[in-house]
């Protein structure tokens, strides 16, 4: 048996605008910018992509499934800018063939830093995911797929998750396949699944190479890569961002064609299915994968270098994260939501200087002409946010306010 379990990360960011300690602007982001590229990847992949998806379960009558993870910032941006997109996922929702996972709200590096924040911020997501889907998710997909055998604990001990994902990097695998289940330590509650990282970049980042030896990737000669794992492996985890379909491989690849004849193919295998994640988590657990360290999906370290591999990206998240206390005893709504939406992780990804395997990868996405400009214009508006805080705590209780600097 060999259960395709196709999960994928569904994101976009608030873009901050161009902010100067001289602006008195008291909006920080740019929403002309963050309307503009929200409609334009919804063009491109959402609709394209859901319409597709759509098709494919109603083709195969329920035989072909797929999990999502789509942030609550750009929920809230399609509902603001691309009704239609979001309409596409909500009526894949109601097929009961795709399953809605819960993540941070904000896609912050909260469980990093604030576990009390790192659980209002899921609490938050699974709120809005039960409101727009009609799902409460039983499922945990931290930012990044960031994990350690501590994330896992503190995501067991909120009680409303059986399953969690992770990276399947060799490291934390040694001679194992991340196509079986899996257990963090120390607990039973959790379900550990692991995406096959090599089968996933097939598809997420190989496609369109033309370098590459298996180029141009067939359906068929993928599928024939899937029915390998059949007696190695039960599930076979393709884990990858939503937008590879029409954004990051856009659809003159022929990737929109690819996925279409996709599940043909692979179903064509008596042993073969598609599973959600939770379906493909019900497989016994094989054995306990123990992470002491943090691991993540980003670049060819699998670590956090690509958020805080230097001293701008320390400096940046230790400041911000510092203001919590003073920001959430404000009691005011904005200051609160403009703090969270300074934790979007894209923040600090623009701030990274890694210019060697995976620079063209960081440029590519990085919408300043350096990683300082992306420093300093973080700075500029997280200073004022604290100017905010300070001041308006100040007027209302001026002694506690003296406390909380």
């Amino acid at each position: 048996m060999a259960s395709v379990c196709f999960y994928f990360q569904v994101h976009q960011p608030y873009r901050l605008r161009h902010y100067t300690i001289f602006d008195e602007n008291p909006n920080y982001f740019d929403d002309g910018k963050n309307a503009q590229v929200c409609q334009k990847v919804a063009n491109k992949c959402y609709l394209p992509a859901n319409k597709l998806l759509l098709d494919l379960v109603r083709h195969y009558k329920g035989r072909f499934k797929v999990s999502f993870s789509i942030t609550g910032v750009l929920l809230e941006q399609l509902e603001r800018y691309a009704p239609a997109a979001l309409a596409g996922f909500r009526r894949l929702a109601a097929t009961g063939c795709a399953e809605f996972l819960a993540e941070t709200y904000y896609h912050s590096l909260s469980s990093l830093f604030s576990p009390a924040e790192f659980v209002e911020q899921v609490q938050a997501h699974i709120e809005t995911v039960e409101r727009l889907f009609g799902q409460t998710p039983r499922v945990f997909r931290n930012t990044e797929l960031i994990y350690s055998n501590d994330i896992a604990a503190l995501v067991a001990q909120m009680q409303c998750f059986d399953t969690i994902l992770a990276e399947g990097a060799d490291h934390i695998l040694g001679y194992r396949s991340p196509n079986f289940v899996y257990r963090p330590p120390n607990t039973h509650r959790l379900r550990l699944l692991l995406k096959n990282y090599r089968l996933s970049d097939d598809i997420a980042f190989r496609f369109s190479d033309r370098n590459w030896s298996q180029w141009p990737l067939t359906a068929h000669r993928f599928a024939n890569w899937i029915n390998a794992v059949n007696g190695n492996g039960y599930v076979v985890n393709l884990f990858m961002d939503y937008e590879t379909f029409g954004e990051h491989q856009w659809d003159s690849t022929g990737i929109f064609n690819f996925l279409r004849h996709l599940p043909e193919e692979i179903l064509r295998h008596p042993d073969n299915d598609f599973k959600t994640v939770s379906e493909a988590a019900a497989y016994e657990a094989a054995d306990v994968v123990d992470v002491p360290n943090i691991t993540s999906w980003a670049d060819t370290e699998r670590d956090l270098s690509a958020w805080r591999g230097n001293q701008m990206q320390q400096s940046a998240l230790t400041e911000l994260y510092k203001l919590e206390k003073v920001v959430k005893a404000t009691k005011n709504p904005q200051i609160i939501e403009d703090w969270r939406k300074l934790q979007v992780s894209d923040h600090f990804y623009y701030m990274c200087t890694k210019y060697f395997a995976d620079g063209d990868v960081h440029k590519y996405f990085n919408p300043y002409d350096s990683p300082y400009d992306a420093y300093i214009n973080f700075m500029n508006a997280l200073d004022d946010l604290d100017t905010k805080c300070l001041a308006q705590f100040s007027r209302k209780q001026p002694k506690q306010a003296d406390m909380l600097v």
